[in-house]
C-alpha cells in the first residue's frame, strides 16, 4: 500500500530515492508495502472536533465500488472487495463507536456482531470506548431474526434503530432477544437526524455506517454524512447492481473534498469529507 495523496515534501523526497536502506529507518508512506494496522488508524483518525467541551457526532461512510458503478455483485459486496479492503473495513470498525446499518445489509450479508481485537484494546480503553463497536439496526418494520448471534449474543449489546409506530409485538421480540430498541422517528421510518442525535447522547459520537444503499441515501438526503470512505475496485460487472447511495436524488449535488488517497493492487482507498470549518469559523447547525 501507498499514499498517492496528500503529499509531503518529505514523502515525494523518500518516494524519488527509493526504499530506505539502512536498518531501522522508517519507510515512506508512498513506498509501496504492506501498512501495520495501528499505521492504518493513524491515518483513518476521527477528527477531534468539539463544541463547548463536548465531542460533536462524526458519521463516516464506508462503501466500495466497481469502476462502472456497482455496490455489490450477486447481493453481496465480498465479490468486489479485496484482503487491503478487509484490513480497512476491520480498522474503521476499531476506531468506531458504533455501527449504523440497515436491515436488508443485515438479511443480506449475514451481519455478526463486531469482536475485540486486541490489537487496539489500548487505544480503546484510553478513548474511553467499549471493547468492540455497538451494531445499531435501521428498521422501520423490524422484519429481523432475533435468535442470530447479533442479538442474541453481541459483546456489546445490538440497537434497534425504529419510528415510533413499530409494531408493539417486534418491539418486544426484539427486546426479549436482549436488543436495545431506540426510537428516532415520529412514524414507521427513522429520522437520521434524530438518530444521529439519539446515538450522540448515548456517548457514541464517533460513527460509522457500512449501508446498505438505501440507508446511504438517507443519510445523504438528511444531510448528516461528514465523510465517505470509498474503496474503488478495479473490476467490472456492468448488469444491474446498485449504486453506493439509493433513493431520491439531492435537489442541489453537495461536494465533499478529498481528504486522503491510498492505492494497493490497483484498488483505490479513498477519503472523501465535508470541509471541516476552522476554529475561528461557527459551523451552522445540521441536526436541529
Amino acid at each position: 500500500m501507498r499514499r498517492l495523496f496528500p503529499v509531503t515534501y518529505e514523502t515525494a523526497a523518500q518516494a524519488t530515492a527509493g526504499a530506505p536502506d539502512a536498518p531501522g529507518a522508517a519507510a515512506s508512506d508512498a513506498t509501496d508495502r504492506e501498512w501495520e494496522l495501528l499505521e492504518l488508524a493513524e491515518a483513518y483518525a476521527y477528527p477531534e472536533l468539539r463544541s463547548a467541551g463536548v465531542r460533536e457526532p462524526w458519521l463516516r461512510a464506508n462503501m466500495v465500488s466497481t469502476l462502472d458503478g456497482a455496490a455489490q455483485h450477486d447481493g453481496k459486496s465480498q465479490g468486489i472487495s479485496s484482503a487491503a479492503d478487509m484490513r480497512i473495513f476491520g480498522v474503521l470498525r476499531a476506531l468506531a463507536d458504533v455501527v449504523v446499518v440497515g436491515a436488508e445489509t443485515v438479511r443480506q450479508e449475514g451481519y455478526r456482531p463486531a469482536r475485540a481485537r486486541a490489537e487496539f484494546a489500548g487505544s480503546r480503553e484510553a478513548a474511553g470506548q467499549g471493547p468492540a463497536p455497538v451494531i445499531a439496526v435501521v428498521t422501520a418494520s423490524l422484519d429481523l431474526d432475533f435468535s442470530l448471534p447479533l442479538f442474541t449474543s453481541p459483546l456489546v449489546p445490538t440497537l434497534v434503530l425504529t419510528g415510533a409506530a413499530a409494531a408493539p409485538d417486534r418491539v418486544a421480540a426484539a427486546e426479549k432477544a436482549g436488543a436495545e430498541v431506540v426510537i428516532a422517528g415520529d412514524g414507521m421510518g427513522v429520522d437520521p437526524v434524530r438518530a444521529v442525535r439519539a446515538l450522540a447522547e448515548r456517548g457514541m459520537t464517533r460513527l460509522l455506517t457500512e449501508g446498505g444503499p438505501r440507508l446511504l441515501g438517507q443519510l445523504v438526503a438528511a444531510g448528516v454524512l461528514d465523510e465517505l470512505c470509498l474503496t474503488l475496485s478495479p473490476t467490472l460487472t456492468a448488469g444491474d447492481a446498485q449504486r453506493i447511495a439509493g433513493g431520491p436524488a439531492m435537489a442541489v449535488p453537495e461536494r465533499f473534498e478529498l481528504a486522503s488517497l491510498l492505492e494497493e493492487a490497483g484498488f483505490l482507498f479513498a477519503r472523501y469529507r465535508r470541509p471541516i470549518p476552522s476554529p475561528l469559523t461557527v459551523a451552522p447547525d445540521r441536526r436541529p
